[in-house]
C-alpha cells in the first residue's frame, strides 16, 4: 500500500478510536441523534444544486453531483464517529419558492435558506464543500478557505495538511482567505471552510473525482480532521 493510502486509512482509524473513546455515549444513541452534545455542530454543505449545477466538467458532469455525494459521505461517516451534523441539502433538487423565476432569483432564495439554517444553528461550525474549474486543463490540487471567525483558520490549515499529506502529497496549495465575493462564507456568523476538492477541467483529477473510492478517501480525511480539530488530537 502506498505512503498516501497509508495515511488515508490510519486516519479513519485514528477517527473511529476517538469516536469510541467518548464515555457514556451508546452506538444507538449515536445513531439517532448524530452525536454528542456537548461539542459543536458540523453543519455540511454540498455546494450548489437544483437548477445551480454549479461548474460542468468536460464530460457533462455537473460540480453539485460531486458535491452531494462526497458530503452525503461525510454525513454518514460524521454520524458513525458520533458527530453532531446539518447538511444544508440532501437532495439533487431544490423546491424553489413560486416567485423564484429566473435562475439568479433561485439562487438568491437558496442561499438565503443555507444561510438562515447555518445562523440558526448555536455552536456551529460549516464545511462547504465544492469542485475547482479552470479554462486551461493544467491546474490540479486541493484548496481550502475560510472565513474570518475565530477558529476557522485553524480548521482549513488542519484541512489543508490532512488532504495534501493523504491525497495529493506534491500539492503545493495553502489554505487561503475566502473571497469576499462568496456569500455563504462571508455572511456566516460560525467559523466556516470551503473545500475545492479539485479541478473539473483537469482529466486526471476528475477521473479521481468521479471515482467512489476516491470519494470515500476525500470523506474521510474531512472527518478525521474535524474530529482532531474539535477533540485537539493528533491524526
Amino acid at each position: 500500500m502506498s505512503k498516501r493510502y497509508t495515511v488515508v486509512w490510519w486516519g479513519l482509524l485514528a477517527a473511529l478510536v476517538i469516536a469510541a473513546a467518548v464515555p457514556s455515549v451508546p452506538w444507538e444513541a449515536i445513531a439517532a441523534s448524530g452525536g454528542t452534545q456537548s461539542e459543536p455542530v458540523l453543519i455540511i454543505d454540498a455546494g450548489h444544486g437544483g437548477a445551480d449545477g454549479g461548474a460542468i466538467a468536460a464530460d457533462g458532469t455537473p460540480e453539485s453531483e460531486i458535491n452531494l455525494d462526497i458530503a452525503l459521505r461525510v454525513e454518514a461517516l460524521a454520524h458513525f464517529c458520533g458527530v453532531r451534523t446539518e447538511m444544508t441539502r440532501r437532495t439533487r433538487d431544490i423546491d424553489y419558492p413560486a416567485d423564484a423565476q429566473t435562475l439568479s432569483q433561485m439562487k438568491k432564495w437558496d442561499q438565503n435558506e443555507r444561510l438562515r439554517l447555518i445562523n440558526s444553528l448555536p455552536d456551529a461550525v460549516l464545511l462547504s464543500i465544492h469542485q475547482n474549474n479552470y479554462p486551461a486543463t493544467s491546474p490540479c490540487g486541493i484548496q481550502v478557505f475560510y472565513n474570518g471567525m475565530t477558529g476557522s483558520d485553524a480548521f482549513a490549515v488542519l484541512l489543508q495538511g490532512n488532504l495534501t499529506a493523504s491525497l495529493c502529497p506534491d500539492n503545493r496549495r495553502v489554505a487561503e482567505v475566502a473571497d469576499e465575493g462568496i456569500y455563504l462564507m462571508r455572511r456566516s456568523e460560525h467559523p466556516a471552510a470551503l473545500v475545492e476538492c479539485g479541478f473539473l477541467s483537469n482529466p486526471a483529477e476528475l477521473e479521481k473525482l468521479e471515482s467512489d473510492g476516491y470519494r470515500t478517501q476525500l470523506a474521510v480525511v474531512m472527518v478525521a480532521s474535524w474530529l482532531q480539530y474539535i477533540r485537539g488530537t493528533e491524526i
